[in-house]
């Protein structure tokens, strides 16, 4: 913070009967600045690709009207962007935070969150990210927030020397409908979702860890959420379009240890969605821990629970215990 602006100097007695005369304050450097603790930057050099069809105008909406000014939704996202968190004491790994919308709109803010917050408290560098939305127009269709989400885990990784994280210990955590996104990394990172652009685009796209919070997971009846079943692939898809996005359907063997947490009383999407991810994953005998919680509703937040939500410190420890193969 700058330091007050010194008050002028009293006058200074030369000596007895002596004329007095004022001092000149001398100017004063401020202390060099606190680094911010949040960077935002965009997520392609240029513009998206596959982007000469798109018509639409972005927008930034508030949430609730007459809610927090910083909560806000992103809405036919255009130029997507991912931002930074640092921690002050930081852990050695690394989190790329997608949030849900419903493939609709973006629901993040610039200004970060109350759950980027708590995991930099515990030493993650947390990235958050924008993606683009499959009803706008984009060349490459439902897989278009898929291309996001490689390039953002590779902006990440290219940045763990200058942050002081290990690029071998980078989780991405997906929420609601960026669960699915995150499933589509961690389940699709053997094939590059765009053509590269530059040096970046060498790096891995394979997270480490996953964690899927009250995820969207499977388009298959009867436990698909609509709207995003309607937005990814339309309103009437085919059977081969639903299995086609359905991340329970297309689990590979080396997929990352994945951490999986819902609510039994979750009304928007149906905990089965968790249930028959983590089903896949055990019959492969891949490294994974579900958690059900009785209440917490679609976003895990239990009214009558004091405190952070109880998944924060499981995936944390998730994390430090398992080692990624």
């Amino acid at each position: 913070m700058t330091p007050p602006r010194l008050p002028r100097r009293a006058l200074l007695a030369l000596g007895a009967g002596a004329l007095a005369a004022p001092a000149v304050a001398r100017a004063q450097t401020p202390p060099p600045a606190a680094p911010t603790p949040f960077e935002v930057r965009p997520l392609w050099p240029g513009a998206a690709p596959g982007g000469e069809a798109v018509t639409v105008q972005e927008q930034v909406v508030l949430r609730n009207p007459n809610g927090d000014p910083n909560d806000t939704a992103f809405v036919h996202v255009r130029d997507p962007w991912i931002m930074l968190r640092r921690p002050a004491r930081p852990n050695g790994a690394a989190v790329l935070m997608i949030p849900g919308g419903g493939y609709q709109r973006v629901a993040v803010s610039k200004a970060g969150g109350d759950i980027d917050a708590r995991l930099a408290e515990m030493g993650y560098t947390v990235f958050v990210m924008d993606y683009r939305l499959p009803g706008d127009g984009w060349a490459a269709g439902p897989a278009v927030a898929l291309q996001d989400a490689q390039r953002a885990i590779r902006t990440v990784r290219s940045r763990a020397a200058e942050l002081g994280f290990d690029p071998n210990r980078v989780a991405v955590a997906g929420f609601s409908a960026g669960g699915h996104v995150a499933g589509m990394l961690a389940t699709r990172f053997a094939q590059d979702a765009y053509t590269p652009v530059d040096a970046i685009d060498r790096l891995p796209t394979r997270p480490d860890f996953a964690g899927l919070m009250f995820p969207v997971v499977t388009l298959t009846q009867p436990y698909a959420h609509g709207p995003s079943a309607r937005a990814l692939i339309g309103s009437d898809p085919t059977d081969a379009a639903r299995d086609a996005w359905s991340i329970e359907r297309h689990v590979p063997a080396d997929m990352p240890p994945t951490f999986i947490a819902s609510a039994a009383d979750d009304r928007v999407v149906p905990v089965e969605n968790s249930l028959m991810l983590w089903q896949a994953l055990r019959a492969q005998n891949l490294a994974s821990e579900l958690h059900v919680f009785e209440k917490g509703g679609h976003g895990l937040t239990d009214p009558g629970q004091a405190g952070p939500p109880a998944w924060e410190n499981l995936f944390d420890a998730f994390v430090q215990r398992v080692r990624s193969p």
